[in-house]
């Protein structure tokens, strides 16, 4: 009786932990993310150059097939 407890709990515990440890793909950080996770010192250091170019005028741009669908995976 025992030794059948054994046996489950081991059971258990190996799926669990086959669980946690599986790798998960196609999780690639968006460009949000990206921007969010930078460095205040890369973005202060940036803002004191001398002379900055004007703000391009922003045009809206229609989004590719492709663009829609990694827009909806995310």
């Amino acid at each position: 009786m025992a030794d059948l407890v054994k046996e489950l709990i081991s059971g258990v515990v190996d799926s669990v932990l086959k669980e946690i440890l599986k790798k998960t793909t196609g999780r690639a950080t968006t460009k949000r993310r990206r921007r969010k996770a930078r460095p205040a010192a890369t973005t202060t250091a940036a803002r004191k150059t001398p002379k900055r170019k004007p703000a391009r005028k922003q045009i809206s741009r229609r989004r590719t097939a492709a663009g829609r669908s990694r827009q909806r995976r995310v």
